[in-house]
């Protein structure tokens, strides 16, 4: 766990960098700082690790004032990452990642085998590129290259200012899922800088807002910052577009899924008739003994024509499900997110789309049941300003 307890950075001149901070990161979890230049979000970050020293006010790393602990060995503790990568140019890919284990005083083997796995976590081939030099790198795979470095003496706090600022975009959205995998799997205590608001709503599990002067305006989840900003600066700063912006970081869940009949492919339409009505709709999905889905069918105009592959061998009147089902192009994953289901309906000019657990078929979401659970996740459309 990280604490800013009162922290103040002043300039020269008395000006404020960072003013009367109160923040904390709790133990694996992601927050981001973000907020205009002059907010004082990499004075913050560097005042973790020592390399800025706090006019007043105590930060604490796993309840110890970091200013009781020698800067160098603090230093070595925390994983640090910045734009650009900063890799040493003299040294190879291995020697990069391995330079942190080296100077804690491990031996050959196990720095050679960290350096091994390190490089498989981000996506690098260690027999590919372990021996190349920073200059042979993409943008994109030097970023890789050093957060590895970073995670290398398997620090439990990692800091990371605009990693990813550097690169193009395509490479930038890459960074940022692999990033979010590898938390997943690592749970580091992370605070990561950025002025892209889109960035810090992805990625972080909190976000802190600040405004020039270093003032925290807000320390909230995505959700609440977007959907109830605390302060008018914070709506301003995340923009009048900020609904569309709830939709990328609200979760899709089972309770806002519809449930429309599901019938078995060997169903006749007779039966699938008096299901569908029983239920008062129209359609059903069609799901395999192992609730794949097949695809959907709307059995009151099974024999209207045949069915949507156009296979002869099963005419119009054909009695089963099965030789009726409509292919079912639209659908996201459960642990997707209401913007990517509202991306598949705008793709597919679709009414609804399916949610699939793996390939298992788990319910349907609704344009209304997107909209519900759009309001669902800020308990409301209120804003606080």
């Amino acid at each position: 766990m990280i604490r800013f307890e009162g922290v103040s950075k002043r300039f020269g001149d008395g000006a404020f960098a960072v003013e009367n901070l109160d923040l904390e990161v709790s133990e694996g979890e992601l927050c981001v700082l973000v907020g205009p230049s002059g907010g004082g979000k990499t004075t913050i970050l560097r005042m973790v690790n020592r390399l800025v020293e706090p006019t007043s006010g105590r930060v604490l790393v796993g309840g110890r004032d970091v200013a009781g602990t020698d800067g160098v060995e603090l230093r070595r503790r925390t994983g640090y990452v910045i734009q650009q990568a900063g890799l040493f140019p003299h040294l190879s890919v291995a020697d990069n990642v391995a330079s942190v284990p080296r100077l804690l005083g491990w031996d050959k083997a196990r720095t050679r085998a960290r350096v091994g796995e390190l490089l498989e976590l981000v996506g690098l081939d260690p027999a590919q590129y372990a021996r190349r030099y920073p200059h042979e790198l993409s943008g994109g795979q030097a970023q890789r290259v050093g957060v590895a470095r970073a995670l290398a003496g398997d620090p439990p706090v990692l800091l990371m200012d605009e990693p990813f600022g550097a690169v193009d975009p395509i490479a930038r959205e890459r960074l940022q899922q692999e990033f979010l995998r590898l938390q997943a799997h690592l749970h580091k205590t992370v605070i990561f800088v950025t002025h892209d608001v889109d960035e810090a709503m992805m990625l972080g599990d909190r976000i802190a807002v600040l405004s020039e002067g270093g003032v925290l305006q807000q320390h909230d989840t995505p959700a609440e910052v977007l959907g109830c900003p605390a302060t008018a600066f914070v709506a301003d700063f995340v923009g009048a577009d900020r609904g569309l912006r709830r939709l990328a970081v609200t979760p899709i869940e089972i309770t806002d899924l519809y449930t429309p009949p599901v019938l078995s492919p060997g169903t006749t339409i007779e039966r699938a008739r008096a299901v569908v009505e029983a239920a008062d709709g129209r359609w059903a999905v069609v799901v395999d003994d192992d609730g794949r889905l097949l695809g959907w069918v709307e059995p009151g105009r099974a024999d209207a024509g045949a069915h949507a592959t156009g296979d002869a061998a099963h005419p119009p009147g054909s009695d089963a499900v099965a030789d009726h089902v409509r292919r079912l192009d639209a659908w996201v994953p459960l642990e997707g997110s209401l913007k990517s289901a509202f991306a598949e309906m705008l793709q597919h000019d679709a009414g609804w789309v399916a949610v699939l657990d793996d390939d298992h078929y788990v319910g349907i979401l609704t344009p209304d049941a997107l909209h519900a659970a759009l309001r669902r996740s800020v308990g409301g459309d209120a804003v606080h300003v």
